[in-house]
């Protein structure tokens, strides 16, 4: 993978609840893609980071975003209930999305969101929350039936990207993939599990998040019927 130059790539706190992300835009950037990780992990997470680095070729922007304060993490270290608050972590992206908006280099770029396990019901939840600001979504190994009645009301694109030896996901993924109501579709991918750690099956998912990301943040869409 040759590295492309960068415009920026900088940490960035977003107001008002004071989370941490990492913003990179590429060059002649099309598109900017929230990152939100799955439970337990963080903006570090080293397959969102790899994800990252393949949009980042095909001039896509990213936000990897912490969706706990520093605070929180401590807190649900103990718990262990926050990681599973979509509500919380679903307006954490609307907040990040919202500041996105109003940044002068940036806030003319169409929006998509990359969510992996519960960040991809954050981002299904948050998408049906701004419609008009949204325009893709794509889920990796995701939880997109804790998203729940926000499913018909998302209206942007949306991929669903699941292992093939994740047999209890894929059948979650299926039921939430009837509720949708945008364009949609599922990939699944042979010989994967849950984290994708099978040799080739992350860069499959690279592949297919940066097609779908590079189709859908550069066209306008219409709501309904697959893709």
């Amino acid at each position: 993978m040759t590295a492309k130059p960068k415009i920026s790539e900088r940490s960035v706190e977003i107001p008002p609840s004071g989370v941490v992300g990492d913003l990179t835009i590429p060059i002649d950037a099309r598109g900017i893609v929230v990152f939100a990780h799955g439970s337990g992990s963080s903006r570090l997470s080293s397959r969102n980071r790899y994800v990252a680095g393949v949009l980042h070729q095909a001039n896509l922007a990213t936000l990897l975003l912490d969706l706990l304060t520093a605070q929180e993490e401590q807190i649900d270290l103990q718990t262990r209930h926050l990681r599973f608050d979509i509500d919380l972590l679903a307006n954490r992206l609307v907040e990040a999305t919202e500041w996105l908006a109003g940044d002068s280099l940036i806030g003319r770029l169409p929006v998509g969101y990359f969510g992996a396990s519960t960040g991809a019901a954050a981002a299904l939840v948050a998408a049906a929350q701004l419609p008009e600001s949204t325009r893709s979504v794509v889920s990796r190994g995701g939880r997109p039936d804790l998203a729940g009645t926000a499913l018909p009301r998302v209206k942007a694109p949306t991929l669903l990207i699941v292992g093939g030896n994740d047999g209890q996901v894929i059948e979650l993924n299926q039921e939430a993939l009837g509720k949708l109501q945008c364009p949609k579709k599922l990939e699944i991918v042979p010989g994967a599990t849950h984290l994708f750690e099978e040799p080739g099956t992350l860069e499959q998912v690279a592949s297919f998040a940066s097609d779908w990301f590079t189709k859908h943040l550069s066209t306008t869409f219409r709501s309904g019927g697959a893709t």
